[in-house]
């Protein structure tokens, strides 16, 4: 849309030599009132550093650390326990999104990946998505 400002990962295939996503041109579901969906369908901006067909990564709005990424599958899932057997590609898609953008990134000191599900584990946002967080030291446990 005009007035956006993307970045020059978007519509970049993904990376991972053994993706099966690739050139699929799957249409996924939306739900009409996710941000995250809003975000896929470019109706609200965001600052996005990967998008392919199945998914979207774009930066946090509230940072946890320097480098706070969300890598969205495009298909709406509220959380994990909606998957199926069949979105086990899908989310598996997600950490080799999340693998080429540490290594766009240069992320090689480390990084945290972390998906939260449900209310008592911090997600606030349901449609199921990955963290991707670096550029300070994490500690264990977390939370």
């Amino acid at each position: 849309m005009a007035g956006w400002e993307y970045s020059k990962f978007q519509n970049v295939p993904c990376a991972a030599e053994d993706c099966r996503h690739q050139g699929k041109g799957e249409t996924m579901n939306r739900d009409a009132n996710c941000i995250f969906c809003k975000i896929i369908d470019k109706k609200i901006p965001s600052k996005i550093v990967h998008e392919d067909d199945v998914a979207i990564a774009f930066e946090d709005v509230n940072p946890q650390a320097p480098v706070h990424l969300l890598i969205v599958p495009k298909k709406h899932m509220p959380e994990i326990h909606s998957i199926t057997v069949a979105d086990r590609e899908i989310i598996g898609h997600l950490f080799f999104v999340a693998r080429s953008i540490a290594a766009q990134k240069k992320l090689d000191h480390g990084y945290r990946m972390v998906i939260n599900n449900g209310r008592d584990a911090g997600q606030t946002v349901f449609h199921v998505h990955l963290h991707l967080l670096s550029g300070r030291a994490f500690h264990w446990p977390p939370g």
